[in-house]
């Protein structure tokens, strides 16, 4: 079963990152203004918002994973809010 993130206060309302082959996530510093999610296929999805505060945003990015992930196989998406407003949300 694939998972998401779903992201509520994202600009595009509802934007989903996908929870499938995560190897990585990582932010800069504890007031970055992003947050990094790496595949293993070699893509990035980066989401941006206000500069964080002790790393905020990250740790909600990784405790909502992991709640995600644990929730049922009929549950494909884990709605969440950001603690800072979000810029964008962009997978290259």
């Amino acid at each position: 079963m694939v998972k998401f993130l779903k992201i509520t206060n994202a600009p595009i309302t509802g934007q989903l990152i996908s929870l499938s082959e995560i190897k990585a996530v990582a932010t800069a510093t504890a007031t970055a203004t992003t947050v990094t999610i790496d595949y293993a296929d070699g893509t990035t999805t980066t989401v941006t918002t206000a500069a964080q505060v002790a790393h905020d945003v990250y740790s909600a990015i990784v405790n909502s994973i992991e709640v995600a992930l644990a929730t049922s196989w009929q549950k494909p998406y884990f709605e969440m809010v950001l603690p800072k407003a979000v810029t964008s949300i962009v997978n290259a």
